[in-house]
């Protein structure tokens, strides 16, 4: 098998989310387990910190990679979805694992896990822990996939674990109240294992303090524990931030809510007893060379400028809409689409009034067809036109702009990743 060969097999055999949405789904860990089993546990053989939230998962592991490299661990860094090449979810000090190295894995095991049936997911996850074994890693930093307790990452015993935020997301799996998802992402809390809280509400608070008590964890409220004083947004595109303990940071990623994720971040660093000011400093400056990480608030030109951001959810467009609003230029040109479990409607209502859109549609089934994004956005007395891909849309746009105006491309992940592909 060539590397697509194996990466159309692990698309077209196994149920894979990104494609089918709710149908890719399995409760439970089970084949998980039967997984693990069967390749002796690789998960024990190093040293993890699992990652969940609803939001800003991504920009915490990859930073928390970024630092510990910087320290001069080995670090495996296990994150979804990928936006260009499937290999960006499995990687060591920042390199993707190499094309053999997955061939291998399927031929050499799909006659064990074939008859299991296995998710997408669940298989890419075995992967996953497989690999850093075999690499040696000191320590790995684990995103959850979706949710948290029965995530099927959630069979690490972590030395710590981070909760991002609770907002509605993915209610058709983890409950239709802010508490009932919160009861979920709390999962991964573990006996006697420290717990991060980046963000709460008077709902979440209480059952992560719950949870936590019930598990004999001690849990950490980043917001009772302000690390940023304040931030700003630098000129190379990242933002700056002046902190209580750790001085002045200069960080990669410069979405106005990564103020919200370095908070979380640096309370987990406190939380793992890691004070390295200079390591702390350059791993914060270098996420996107140290981890590869891309589409959070990217720029990809000047003259236009032009960004592209995954928010995909109401919790992310309540940050993305204000910055797009406070961004000076001429005119505005926004590329858009998203997906079909997403509240396309609440997202609406945040969106900048005053932008030229140019509604489109991602490659992938899940996508809300450009005519019903246009039809929403007509409602919602937004202005523009429709589409037929990402790629086309943003040629129109950038046909469209002159040298002092803005172009965004979001909505989606897959939008992202269809721009960057």
């Amino acid at each position: 098998m060539t590397y697509q060969d194996t990466v159309d097999y692990l698309y077209n055999s196994t149920p894979v989310f990104e494609h089918v949405g709710a149908s890719a789904y399995k409760e439970g860990l089970t084949t998980t387990l039967a997984l693990d089993a069967h390749f002796g546990h690789p998960h024990r053989s190093f040293q993890t910190i699992h990652v969940a939230g609803t939001n800003g998962k991504g920009s915490c592991s990859h930073t928390l990679a970024s630092v510990l490299q910087a320290m001069g661990k080995r670090v495996g860094l296990y994150t979804s979805p990928h936006l260009v090449d499937f290999r960006e979810r499995i990687r060591v000090n920042g390199e993707m694992i190499p094309e053999t190295e997955v061939i291998d894995f399927v031929e050499q095991e799909r006659g064990f896990f074939e008859p299991l049936h296995p998710s997408f997911f669940e298989l890419t996850t075995a992967l996953a822990f497989n690999y850093f074994r075999k690499q040696q890693v000191d320590i790995a930093v684990i995103e959850v996939g979706l949710g948290g307790r029965l995530d099927c990452t959630n069979i690490i015993t972590p030395i710590l674990s981070v909760i991002t935020n609770i907002s509605l997301d993915h209610t058709q799996f983890l409950g239709n109240t802010l508490s009932q998802i919160a009861g979920e992402k709390a999962g991964i809390i573990k006996q006697g294992i420290p717990v991060v809280i980046g963000e709460t509400t008077p709902e979440t608070r209480s059952v992560f303090a719950a949870k936590a008590a019930q598990e004999g964890a001690p849990v950490i409220f980043a917001e009772d524990s302000p690390q940023v004083l304040s931030s700003t947004f630098a000129a190379d595109g990242g933002r700056s931030y002046e902190t209580r303990d750790y001085g002045h940071i200069h960080g990669d990623l410069g979405g106005v809510y990564q103020e919200k994720n370095t908070n979380t971040i640096l309370n987990a660093l406190k939380a793992l007893g890691i004070n390295d000011i200079q390591a702390i400093a350059k791993g914060f400056a270098n996420v996107c060379r140290n981890t590869g990480m891309m589409g959070r608030w990217q720029r990809l030109q000047t003259q236009p400028l032009v960004i592209c951001d995954t928010g995909h959810n109401v919790g992310g467009w309540q940050y993305l809409a204000p910055q797009l609003a406070a961004q000076p230029c001429r005119q505005m040109h926004i590329v858009f689409g998203m997906v079909d479990d997403k509240d396309i409607d609440h997202v609406m209502e945040l969106l900048p009034k005053h932008a030229q859109y140019y509604w489109t549609q991602a490659s992938t089934k899940r996508a809300i067809a450009k005519e019903i994004v246009a039809a929403k956005g007509k409602r919602h007395h937004l202005d523009g036109h429709c589409y037929q891909d990402v790629p086309t849309a943003y040629r129109a746009a950038l046909t469209h702009a002159e040298k002092d105006d803005f172009i965004f491309i979001g909505g989606s992940s897959y939008v992202v990743a269809d721009l960057l592909s």
